[in-house]
């Protein structure tokens, strides 16, 4: 069984391979509302990590799976639609019930306390992905949706299919 610095180690990967790519996209986007959800969401996602990798001392190893599904979003569609989508649906969720199962074996206050607080960030930037796309006027409807299930695939295809799990 892993420790609670295993896992939350593991989770700041995850968290980091948000951060790293989502910061390093934003400015590529091609639509300013995109732009400027995706840079936010970078610095929230960011002072999870941050504060994680403060609890664990140990260096950012960013989750390959979370990155590749980041970027290949992005190559597929510039404005940060697909982007968008990709955190909200594909790793989100994810995301979310790693957390939710860390949270049944991890014991130590403070390791549970960043945990809570990562669920919190997680599901208000996925609300806030939901909030921003009600009108998506910038997608091409059949090359965006082959795009979305591709990225979706990706990750079902793998160990990834519900979790990105507790710990490596």
């Amino acid at each position: 069984m892993s420790s609670d610095r295993d896992v939350v180690t593991h989770l700041a990967d995850c968290f980091d391979a948000i951060y790293q790519t989502l910061g390093e996209l934003a400015p590529l986007l091609s639509f300013d509302p995109f732009v400027v959800c995706v840079h936010e969401m970078s610095r929230s996602f960011g002072a999870v990590a941050l504060a994680m990798r403060e609890y664990t001392g140990h260096p950012p190893s960013p989750l390959r799976v979370i990155e590749t599904v980041l970027r290949q979003s992005w190559g597929e569609d510039p404005s940060g639609a697909l982007t968008l989508y990709a955190l909200a649906i594909v790793v989100g969720p994810r995301l979310l019930v790693s957390l939710r199962d860390a949270l049944e074996i991890v014991t130590d206050a403070e390791a549970r306390e960043l945990l809570d607080r990562a669920q919190l960030v997680s599901v208000g930037q996925i609300l806030r992905v939901g909030a921003l796309t009600q009108s998506p006027d910038v997608l091409d409807e059949a090359r965006w949706q082959r795009a979305a299930r591709e990225l979706v695939d990706m990750v079902e295809s793998g160990p990834n299919a519900d979790s990105f799990g507790t710990s490596r």
